[in-house]
């Protein structure tokens, strides 16, 4: 039985009709007004309430609920509209029980979404839980599709969250099968050598090592005739950087190398939760990059399933190596539309920090889609360049390509140019390489791992699938 859940938790919105508190989502400008509820305004004068961004008032009640709260202030700043998701600290802040918003001229959807994203707790190994603080459905927000996004980011910050002693090829591919039982798709794994009966010799050659057999997963769902959507994510479970290790503190965090298949999971579910008019394909090599005798090593040449030969230049350059066998196979058959996620380079956190999901296309009218689908739903996306002129970096003198140029330049381009290499016939094309982790705190998220793009890119293929 897996332990990842596939609708989001009960406790985050409140039940219809249910009797609930006002919370007013004010601005320095709103208690200038004077249009507050004239008890809370009153309250919050007496209390020197200033309206700051993510603070909180708790209002009492008078006469005969004296004692009790009956309202609450919570501070947006002078600038609102530059914080969608402020109200994820809501969650943390409010007593327990049932509330409703009260705003003016905000979007109720990112208000929502917000409040559900800051409500996410990983509490797999705690035994103290959080309290239940539940928000009302703000009028104009859609429940279910709200339901569906917190579903989507909470499974990808579980799975990334989960230590790889709870997480490693065999878990992933349990979370993967449950995820397809839940709505009913096909899922397949091809494990151990059978990779090479099957020709994945590269998903093979980076997991061998490990005392976990490496696999390749496949989940198929949606009816033939509607769009074809690939989706593909890097399942490196731990990634010690094989031979070419890493440091320690390089390493510490490597539970989150398979960020990207935990992040196409999570596109999944709303795709198949929506249920979509799409013909949808996911596939996620999960191995572990460990080190023992059977170890891939710098040096070694190895044939991909596409036929180019790969020289290992670094086994720390491990993702793309996987990710090769996985395109190839779904570029055999093209989609109209293929994305593959990966945690890959740290090339890419260097040119947009931890924030943004860079991603790599040739498509400009997907690049506009997902740019588009980015700003409506506030989830940042930065289109960067597949500059052709790098190809000639991944040449090798011994092998077609390698898997680590060197010179270090343009690390994030030259890796995105090595997968390209593998996408010969499918049209529409992107590569996504995200960070997967939350370095510091934010309203709507936890430190740990993260849903990066996922949101945007559901709006896109939302607006291709078939009518």
């Amino acid at each position: 039985m897996t332990p990842y859940q596939y609708l989001p938790r009960a406790s985050v919105f409140a039940v219809e009709h249910a009797v609930t508190r006002p919370v007013y989502a004010v601005t320095p400008a709103d208690l200038d007004d004077g249009l507050l509820d004239p008890v809370a305004l009153a309250w919050a004068k007496a209390a020197g309430y200033k309206a700051e961004a993510g603070s909180l008032l708790l209002v009492p009640g008078q006469g005969s609920g004296a004692g009790e709260v009956v309202a609450a202030l919570f501070g947006l700043g002078s600038e609102p509209t530059d914080a969608p998701f402020a109200t994820g600290r809501l969650s943390r802040l409010l007593p327990a029980g049932d509330w409703h918003l009260e705003t003016k001229g905000l979007d109720a959807r990112h208000l929502a979404l917000g409040f559900g994203l800051g409500s996410y707790r990983f509490e797999r190994y705690k035994s103290e839980k959080q309290r239940d603080v539940r928000l009302a459905i703000p009028s104009g927000a859609d429940r279910a599709e709200l339901e569906r996004q917190l579903a989507a980011v909470f499974l990808a910050r579980d799975l990334i969250n989960t230590p790889t002693n709870d997480m490693g090829p065999p878990e992933l591919e349990a979370a993967f099968r449950g995820l397809g039982e839940h709505y009913g798709a096909t899922v397949t794994s091809i494990v151990g050598n059978d990779l090479l009966e099957r020709n994945f010799p590269l998903i093979h050659t980076v997991g061998r090592a490990s005392a976990s057999a490496p696999r390749l997963l496949e989940l198929r769902w949606g009816q033939k005739g509607h769009p074809r959507v690939t989706l593909v994510g890097k399942g490196v479970c731990f990634d010690t950087g094989g031979l070419d290790i890493k440091g320690a503190a390089n390493m510490a965090l490597m539970k989150k190398d398979m960020g990207g298949a935990a992040n196409v999971m999570g596109l999944a579910l709303m795709i198949m939760d929506a249920g979509l008019a799409i013909d949808l394909q996911v596939l996620v090599p999960a191995v572990e990059n460990s080190i023992s005798d059977s170890a891939f090593r710098p040096g070694d040449i190895y044939r991909s399933r596409k036929g180019l030969t790969v020289q290992i230049d670094n086994t720390d350059a491990e993702g793309r190596l996987v990710l090769a066998d996985a395109l190839a196979y779904a570029d055999e058959t093209p989609p109209d539309l293929m994305i593959d996620m990966a945690t890959l380079t740290g090339a890419a956190r260097v040119a947009v920090g931890t924030e943004l999901a860079p991603y790599f296309t040739d498509d400009e009218d997907l690049s506009a889609k997902f740019m588009q689908a980015a700003k409506s739903e506030a989830d940042p996306l930065w289109r960067l360049p597949l500059w052709m002129g790098y190809d000639k970096d991944i040449r090798s003198k011994a092998a077609d390509i390698t898997n680590s140029p060197s010179g270090g330049m343009a690390g994030s381009i030259t890796a995105a140019l090595f997968l390209k290499r593998f996408v010969t016939a499918t049209k529409s094309w992107a590569h996504f390489d995200i960070y997967g982790w939350v370095l510091a705190e934010k309203p709507h998220a936890p430190v740990g791992g993260e849903a990066f793009a996922i949101r945007a890119l559901y709006r896109t293929i939302q607006s291709m699938a078939r009518k």
